[in-house]
């Protein structure tokens, strides 16, 4: 068979090329390079947030805000959620999507101050950061597996693409390794 006939050259290829033309950046993940100046700024392969990506956009949204309240922020916006019911979960992450994220601070005058943090710009979505990473890998507990397509809105994960030619399985759609040939 030849490669042009590929899933890659007839689907991903093209989906890609779409998220060009609306102007999103993108990067092809397969042999991403961790670390602070890797392909992604991850350190590992298990972060599904990219902070490297978060915090810039996290601060051009919120210029009044100090930093330790962008902290406080990527840290709720990152908690783990494993615990609670999915609807529970995606309830949370919807809320602070549409709404922000309201943090509870002690300000300089040792006043306890509640202020909301804007994660997505929706009046101008231009100044949102957006990101197609193609060939993404993400660790979990018990695998490995690398998506076709994932795309991050200001270094969140909000867009999850998986792309099969139609006569593979579902089964497959997701490449799959043991935690230990990570």
């Amino acid at each position: 068979m030849t490669k042009s006939y590929s899933e890659d050259t007839l689907v991903e290829q093209p989906a890609i090329a779409l998220f060009e033309t609306l102007e999103w950046d993108t990067v092809n993940c397969f042999h991403e390079s961790f670390g602070y100046s890797g392909t992604l700024g991850r350190e590992t392969s298990s972060e599904g947030v990219l902070a490297a990506r978060l915090r810039p956009a996290l601060e051009r949204l919120n210029p009044a805000l100090p930093v330790e309240v962008l902290t406080l922020a990527i840290d709720e916006l990152t908690r783990d959620r494993s615990l609670m019911t999915p609807v529970q979960a995606n309830r949370e992450i919807y809320q602070s999507l549409k709404n922000g994220v309201k943090v509870t601070f002690e300000n300089a005058k040792a006043e306890r101050v509640t202020e909301t943090v804007r994660i997505i710009d929706w009046q101008t979505p231009g100044d949102n950061d957006f990101l197609l990473a193609s060939q993404f890998w993400v660790t979990g507990e018990m695998y490995k597996r690398r998506c076709d397509l994932v795309g991050f809105v200001n270094g969140l994960p909000l867009v999850f693409i998986e792309l099969k030619a139609s006569h593979k399985k579902l089964e497959h759609a997701l490449v799959c390794s043991s935690p230990s040939t990570s």
